[in-house]
């Protein structure tokens, strides 16, 4: 999953990097490689909070002119469209943990960006939920 970000030269000097999609994903750096360093850090801690709040995450959109793609990590991307399946059919964690024969910890294991969790985990939750999980290459 790739986000479009806004780099904008900052009048002090350095960039300030924006997210569209994701408005809380705000950050800076002295550099661009810096500030793409930054942004993709800035992103994850900004997707973490939809999970702690049990929201949606907003889809990435195609770049505009001038946007650069900041990617996040498979296993992050992974798991905001299980999140984001579970809240589209109103499953909670206990109900999926119900669907899959295992506890509800287990689920809010799986929905936590803090712990590591195994692309086949996730795939089968998907699975639980009626979903197939793609991935290619580009």
């Amino acid at each position: 999953m790739f986000y479009p970000a806004h780099f904008n030269k900052a009048p002090e000097g350095g960039f300030v990097v924006t997210f569209r999609d994701i408005p809380e994903a705000i950050t800076q750096g002295d550099t661009e490689a810096e500030a793409l360093e930054m942004a993709a850090d800035a992103l994850l801690t900004a997707i973490d909070f939809y999970f702690e709040d049990r929201r949606p995450v907003p889809p990435a959109s195609p770049p505009r002119k001038g946007e650069r793609l900041v990617a996040l990590p498979v296993s992050v991307s992974a798991k905001v469209l299980l999140l984001n399946e579970m809240l589209a059919q109103g499953i909670t964690p206990a109900e999926l943990a119900r669907r899959l024969g295992t506890r509800p910890q287990d689920v809010n294991r799986i929905v936590n960006l803090a712990h590591t969790t195994k692309i086949d985990t996730i795939e089968h939750a998907l699975s639980t939920l009626g979903r197939e999980l793609e991935i290619t290459i580009r």
